[in-house]
């Protein structure tokens, strides 16, 4: 059995951690890899799987071992893997052991998502290190020149079965408090700060079908507490301003996310892990980016749009890519909504096909497996 150390250094709340947690679940589960994931921040992870224990040195989770990392090194042998999560800094003495194995072991850097036309050319590329050691640079991806995207075995099929089963969708919104409206348009809210959502709330309250929105306990929470009038909002809050209705969910594990989001018409998301969990629900949604300095996110949001809008019409396309570049610029969501419920018939086969195309290729996983056990 191959050993596997993943490094996850937790940036921004919960995106680093979802899926680094993610990916060392299905290479135990998919793949029957030995898998130690080292957290700097266990309180961070605690969330999202039910039943850790936020203050443990050492436990075991569904199969991996997670252990806190801490900044005194308390020691370990190195792995036959070691990934490096997002350019996080592996631990000197850590290192140090690494470079003094006979057999030395396979060391990538996992990079962060992104579409542009330059990752296929860096990925899988080694880098010389001056300790002797090699390092691979692996990045997911939407092609099949890339490392593909985290997708557990059996996803897809267990995600159509739930959207064809109405009572299971049904118990399930029951269990976090929704009770349904018939009729109702579900849409689920998961957004860092936006300016942008007071306008796009005032044209769902205004409009003639009732709407739910499943709000999770986050950052744009104080944004829809403001739109409200309240001071401020916690799990299990209902309240309805004309035809909204918003429901205030806690926080949930990985499956049940991944259940809420089948549950919906449209799921707007954030950052990473769940921006790629959107695209397997097989629906239509919208992408708030994770901000960078000198604007350079926009390009990232951009080089997707141009794969994702290559199969819509251009009114299709014109619609969508409008309404992403509204919600991320912060203003403009209200006449990008009406433009956009226009072409929703054509928006919401093309989430189904989208999602059926990613799905034919490589998972990150599989290919991480692939590439490095296939040397070991």
């Amino acid at each position: 059995m191959v050993k596997w150390d993943i490094f996850c250094n937790v940036v921004d709340n919960f995106g680093d951690i979802g899926v680094t947690w993610r990916l060392a679940r299905q290479l135990v589960a998919d793949h029957g890899q030995s898998v130690r994931l080292w957290v700097d921040e266990p309180a961070v992870f605690a969330p999202l799987c039910p039943g850790a224990d936020p203050m443990a040195e050492s436990q075991w989770q569904q199969g991996v071992e997670i252990r806190h990392w801490r900044k005194e090194w308390p020691g370990a042998e190195p792995a036959d893997v070691v990934i490096e999560a997002f350019a996080c800094q592996l631990p000197a003495p850590y290192l140090a052991e690494m470079a003094a194995r006979e057999l030395r072991p396979h060391w990538l850097n996992l990079e962060y998502l992104s579409a542009e036309e330059w990752v296929a050319g860096c990925h899988g590329l080694p880098s010389f290190q001056s300790n002797g050691l090699l390092k691979y640079f692996y990045f997911p991806g939407f092609t099949p020149d890339t490392g593909g995207l985290l997708r557990e075995a059996g996803l897809i099929e267990r995600r159509c079965a739930f959207q064809a089963d109405p009572a299971a969708r049904r118990e399930f919104l029951q269990s976090l408090g929704v009770p349904l409206q018939e009729g109702a348009q579900l849409i689920s809210l998961f957004a860092y700060e936006n300016p942008a959502l007071s306008g796009w709330l005032d044209q769902l309250a205004s409009g003639q079908r009732p709407v739910q929105l499943l709000v999770p306990v986050g950052r744009v929470l104080g944004d829809v507490a403001s739109w409200l009038g309240e001071n401020s909002l916690v799990a299990g809050a209902h309240l309805r301003r004309g035809s909204v209705s918003i429901h205030v969910l806690p926080f949930v594990s990985q499956d049940d996310y991944d259940r809420l989001l089948w549950s919906c018409e449209l799921n707007a998301v954030r950052g990473e892990d769940s921006f790629v969990r959107a695209q397997w629900a097989g629906r239509p949604f919208l992408w708030h980016i994770y901000q960078q300095e000198a604007d350079a996110h926009w390009e990232k949001l951009e080089a997707f749009l141009d794969l994702y809008l290559q199969e819509l019409s251009p009114s299709a396309g014109l619609a969508l890519a409008e309404a992403w570049r509204a919600w991320n610029g912060g203003e403009g969501m209200a006449e990008a909504w009406a433009a956009l419920a226009v072409q929703w018939p054509e928006l919401q086969r093309h989430a189904e096909q989208w999602c059926t195309v990613q799905a034919g290729q490589t998972d990150l996983a599989t290919g991480l497996v692939q590439f490095c056990t296939n040397s070991l």
